[in-house]
């Protein structure tokens, strides 16, 4: 049973980032009531797949993705979808303290118990990192025995070595159905991977079934705050 919480707040930069790695965990969020925020910070315009077979281009992408964010929505159950406008593959280039003040702002209104993003350091990709960087200062500035929970995806190279076992861990097999569906949502970018775990379903294959029965984070390490 996934902790009940006051309010979460999802923060990530790309449409399909919380249908990976976080959609069957909003769901259940959702399904049990708790109200959910989702702030997505680009529309993937730069993503580089343009379907299987191709249906996008460079013109028509942001279009779709934007449709594909607004039906994985649904999927999980999101009512409050916030698309902030930032444009993909440039948010490691935005002014530090606008990030920032973005997030703020979000806590402000929210005042949530949770929030879910990267963590800084082991999410790959330049996008993912600023968008940690930014959530960690903005909690950072909040007094530690007021601060939200943040639960971060991490998968880099490197990530078991130097954090351990993930130390949250949701079953989410109630709503795998909601995650696959999510997830058939940004069918422009997640095609080939969909096909994998379907596939993998069918035989009861270890990996496949992973993918729709948990989710896994990292409580952040303020001992270990290197966040500048």
């Amino acid at each position: 049973m996934i902790e009940k919480e006051r309010q979460v707040l999802v923060i990530f930069p790309h449409p399909d980032d919380e249908a990976f790695g976080v959609s069957g965990t909003i769901a259940s969020y959702i399904n049990q009531g708790t109200p959910l925020t989702y702030a997505c910070l680009t529309l993937g315009e730069m993503g580089r797949n343009l379907g299987k077979p191709p249906f996008a281009n460079r013109e028509t992408l942001p279009l779709i993705r934007k449709e594909e964010l607004k039906l994985a929505a649904k999927a999980m159950g999101i009512e409050d979808l916030r698309m902030m406008g930032f444009r993909d593959k440039t948010l490691e280039f935005e002014d530090d303290e606008k990030m920032t003040q973005l997030v703020r702002d979000l806590i402000t209104e929210l005042n949530p118990s949770l929030i879910i993003t990267f963590y800084p350091g082991y999410a790959v990709h330049p996008d993912h990192e600023a968008t940690a960087r930014a959530v960690i200062r903005a909690v950072r500035e909040i007094t530690p025995a007021d601060r939200p929970k943040l639960h971060c995806l991490a998968f880099a190279n490197n990530t078991f070595e130097e954090l351990g076992a993930p130390d949250v861990i949701n079953d989410i097999s109630a709503v795998k159905e909601q995650k696959l569906d999510a997830m058939r949502a940004h069918i422009s970018q997640t095609a080939r991977i969909l096909e994998m775990i379907e596939e993998g379903m069918k035989v009861n294959d270890p990996e496949a079934m992973k993918w729709v029965t948990k989710e896994s984070f990292y409580s952040y390490d303020w001992n270990n705050d290197t966040v500048s």
